[in-house]
């Protein structure tokens, strides 16, 4: 048996399609989305990163801000800011690239984004509104993951799903989201005694923690959907948390890396900015 590729980049283009035929229909009545990222610092990846993004909304039709801080700003400077942004009524969505600067308090910040701009789903309200089933703005990573765990076919309810780390950007919201699909969700982490023993028993799998290969075949249960969302290097080479040759050999669905969960992301980014742009309208 070979796994069956989840294709992330299939995937991701096709809403991506979306996000821009819904702009074009915001554009008639007068809305174009627009989404606001903000980089404090300079770190190399992140600014690819700010520029992808800022590329795909251009691409999609959207308008697209770029603010970059210098690497000492103060939190005072850093709150006007994204208050700034915030009232801005041409801005739907605001992104803040994590991490920060260690002198700059990310929670204190995140405040500042109103819950109905907060396009990553990041901010305490939205967490908070996931925790408690009620709708609210989706963290994008997980959100992708649960598209790709779509695209499968597979009915999740009753359906036992082993997520393989607690980070609060990714394993402990796609666990809530799990949940909200009617299945078993185990949470594994780094203290958790004999990993493979729960791996073994699910029927969704979902790793997030980059180490490299950590999940092998022997740790996986035949025809199980297997999503890798872990990001890591190997002699130079991206790779994620599942060893993909020995793996592929006994999951029934499969995602890569890279081509999985990573190009989800930036797709699910674009359609949350879209639908904030969707739901000013109504506000008007």
């Amino acid at each position: 048996m070979s796994a069956k590729l989840l294709d992330g980049k299939t995937r991701s283009t096709e809403l991506k399609e979306e996000a821009a035929r819904r702009t074009a229909i915001l554009k008639e009545k007068g809305i174009t989305p627009g989404l606001a990222v903000v980089l404090v610092g300079h770190d190399p990846a992140s600014e690819i990163y700010v520029r992808n993004k800022n590329r795909a909304c251009e691409n999609a039709g959207m308008h697209s801000v770029a603010v970059y801080l210098d690497e000492n700003i103060s939190q005072e400077t850093l709150e006007e800011e994204l208050h700034q942004l915030s009232a801005d009524p041409k801005i739907h969505g605001i992104l803040l690239q994590l991490p920060l600067p260690k002198q700059l308090d990310a929670d204190r910040a995140m405040a500042c984004i109103p819950p109905d701009k907060d396009v990553d789903g990041f901010s305490n309200e939205n967490a908070g509104r996931l925790m408690n089933g009620q709708e609210g703005i989706r963290s994008c990573t997980p959100k992708g993951i649960m598209d790709l765990i779509a695209m499968s076919g597979v009915s999740l309810e009753g359906k036992h799903a082993v997520v393989v780390g607690r980070s609060s950007i990714v394993g402990k919201p796609v666990a809530m989201m799990l949940l909200e699909k009617n299945c078993t969700v185990t949470i594994c982490h780094s203290k958790t005694p004999d990993l493979a023993a729960f791996t073994r028993q699910a029927d969704i799998l979902v790793a997030a923690t980059g180490r490299a290969h950590l999940i092998q075949g022997d740790m996986v249960k035949p025809g199980a959907v297997v999503i890798d969302a872990g990001i890591a290097r190997v002699d130079g080479k991206v790779t994620g948390d599942i060893e993909h040759e020995s793996v592929s050999k006994v999951a029934g669905y499969l995602s890569p890396v890279p081509g999985g969960a990573g190009p989800m992301t930036i797709a699910e980014l674009l359609m949350n900015t879209v639908e904030a742009a969707e739901r000013s309208l109504h506000e008007v």
